[in-house]
């Protein structure tokens, strides 16, 4: 049974990874806003409710359906690298791979634009209508997570000694917050407020509103803060050393956010929609390329049989992730060919009844990639906690205990037609100083690139790194049927797939979707510092029952059993189309996600 009923109704529906983002989402709704209105909203509100996974300087990849033109599109958030950043520089410093905190890794701060391209293009609002509720939980305060709370005490030395703009925000008298306290940012609420009276002072229209914020941004005084702060600061971060960082203003005033068609797939009567091979989308269409003829239904939901076929087709699409995926501005990237029916068909016949123990990329034309490795890094082991926490890329603190998903997630559905999933992250507590004046950190998206040349994810001053960010629109029969995603860095894309072919093969409703059994692959190098993997090891939630596991391991697979519903925050919202109703879900797992709707 499962722990909370499908959300339906017929006015629309909000799903995010905090209840705060999610209520205000639905509050711009209630105020005659549409879904792309209330996934900016809960976006902004997620910056100040979830800074440990999101922050005003993140990145954010978007998939919406618009009821107006009848197409998917994609609007990519992730930011590039400055001008300036070079694999020598890295080198120079001693640096087999970029690090995962600090100055050095931060590329330009995509989210914020990419927010206000969906505002300006898709939404009806204003500024002052979606930053409301941003500005209100940081002026105001709100109730401070768990995982928050633990992000801070652990770093609170570090953000007393070294970072001491962080403390003065989240540190009251040296001391970290309990977890559920009342919690504000007076800082960022004033840099919200600023740019919201530039936009204002652009004068009545709504565009002329938006663009001045952007400008605010890009190219007014956070861009100045960015600047001033990154040219004049060293900082600590992964190295043990001090470090100025390499991003400019000149950077920020010369990017804007992007808006594609998707990279798609047509599985059946439905067609799935992701983001480019500058994320790691493509992933999902892969897996399902390759498990369409395979008559999952008839292996069992969560049975051993079913988990190794699935598992196995995430290992054949991440090898070809590893080798083939970047930035295809940079590096052209074969989607046609790693999306082809006779592709997938070769890749099909290389799963076999046992585990593979060393899966690689596919030769596609007659050409080959590689799978790059870390080069070592020649500075010492870390000897304490808080430099080990920086070593560590991911947004959250490294525990021993298994984590629940690292990023943030929103999905909004509405009475006209329209759908949005978005994925912002970056810019979380753990990856930089907060910036004086500003009252947030910059992002280290940086990290996810390699420092070896010739790959299409290697560092190139003004590319894009690879991002894991990955929201799903899927359609069927071409009509906009659902949004998802949930945070997780590079298992988003298993976990997603694994509610998608809960729901489609195995017709469970979205909230009993997101309760099944998780499990993922952590066969290749991580995208985060210091990029660890652990080859053959297959994760499984513990509720999947001894027998399963069991089955398994014979079956090769080296299997790290992990406690039940400890993977993901899966939100989803849709259309049921044969009852007429807008429907949603939130996974239980971390106990914050909520969907609401009416």
């Amino acid at each position: 049974m499962p722990s909370r009923p499908e959300l339906t109704g017929t006015f629309g529906a909000v799903s995010s990874t905090h209840w705060l983002a999610s209520s205000a989402g639905l509050a711009i709704l209630e105020r005659g806003g549409n879904a792309f209105d209330a996934a900016v909203a809960a976006g902004f509100a997620l910056q100040v409710v979830e800074p440990h996974s999101c922050g005003p300087a993140s990145d954010v990849s978007i998939a919406l359906y618009s009821a107006v033109t009848g197409q998917v599109t994609i609007i990519c958030g992730q930011g590039p690298m400055p001008r300036i950043a070079t694999a020598e520089r890295f080198r120079a410093l001693g640096l087999g791979q970029i690090p995962g905190s600090g100055l050095l890794p931060a590329c330009v701060p995509g989210g914020f634009g990419g927010w206000m391209r969906l505002l300006a293009e898709y939404g009806t609002m204003r500024v002052s209508d979606v930053l409301q509720h941003a500005i209100g939980y940081a002026t105001a305060g709100y109730p401070i997570l768990p995982a928050t709370a633990m992000a801070i005490r652990l770093l609170a030395p570090l953000f007393a000694e070294e970072w001491p703009e962080s403390g003065r925000v989240y540190l009251r008298d040296g001391t970290p917050p309990e977890p559920g306290s009342r919690v504000r940012n007076q800082v960022l609420a004033a840099t919200y407020r600023r740019i919201l009276a530039e936009a204002e002072a652009a004068g009545p229209g709504r565009e002329a509103q938006i663009e001045a914020a952007n400008d605010a941004f890009y190219r007014g005084f956070v861009a100045e803060a960015i600047d001033a702060y990154v040219r004049d600061t060293a900082v600590l971060d992964a190295t043990g050393r001090r470090n100025r960082g390499l991003l400019t203003a000149d950077d920020l005033a010369a990017w804007q956010p992007t808006a594609e068609p998707p990279a798609s797939l047509d599985y059946g009567r439905y067609t799935v929609c992701k983001p480019g091979p500058w994320s790691q989308g493509p992933v999902f269409l892969q897996q399902l390329a390759i498990l369409e003829p395979m008559d999952l239904s008839s292996l069992g939901l969560d049975s051993a049989a079913y988990i190794h076929a699935v598992a196995e087709a995430a290992k054949l699409a991440l090898a070809d992730r590893e080798a083939w995926y970047g930035d295809p501005s940079g590096t052209p990237v074969p989607m046609d060919a790693l999306l082809s029916r006779e592709y997938a068909t070769r890749r099909r016949a290389l799963i076999g009844p046992q585990a593979a123990d060393s899966p690689q990329p596919g030769v596609l034309d007659g050409q080959r990639s590689w799978m790059p490795v870390a080069d070592p890094d020649s500075f010492d082991q870390p000897d304490n906690e808080v430099l080990a926490q920086l070593r560590n890329g991911i947004p959250t603190v490294v525990r021993q205990t298994a984590r629940s998903g690292d990023t943030c997630t929103v999905m909004a559905a509405d009475r006209d037609g329209n759908l949005v999933a978005a994925v912002p992250s970056g810019g979380w507590l753990k990856s930089s100083p907060v910036i004086p004046g500003l009252g947030f950190p910059l992002g280290t998206r940086g990290q996810t690139m390699w420092l070896a040349p010739g790959h299409p994810n290697s560092l190139v001053p003004g590319r894009r790194p690879r991002t894991t960010l990955s929201p799903t629109v899927a359609l069927r029969e071409g009509k906009p049927f659902l949004a998802f995603g949930t945070p997780g860095g590079d298992q988003q894309d298993q976990w997603t797939l694994q509610f998608f072919l809960a729901v489609t093969e195995f017709g469970l409703d979205l909230q009993s979707a997101t309760e099944t059994v998780a499990f993922h692959t952590d066969h290749f190098p991580a995208s985060f510092a210091p990029r660890t993997a652990r080859p053959g090891v297959l994760v499984v939630e513990e509720q999947c029952g001894a027998a399963v596991i069991g089955e398994l391991r014979d079956r090769g697979h080296r299997v790290d059993m992990v406690p039940a519903y400890s993977q993901g925050k899966v939100c989803a919202a849709g259309f049921d189309p044969e009852r007429g109703l807008i429907r949603a879900a939130a996974g239980p797992r971390g106990r914050q996600a909520y969907a609401m709707g009416r």
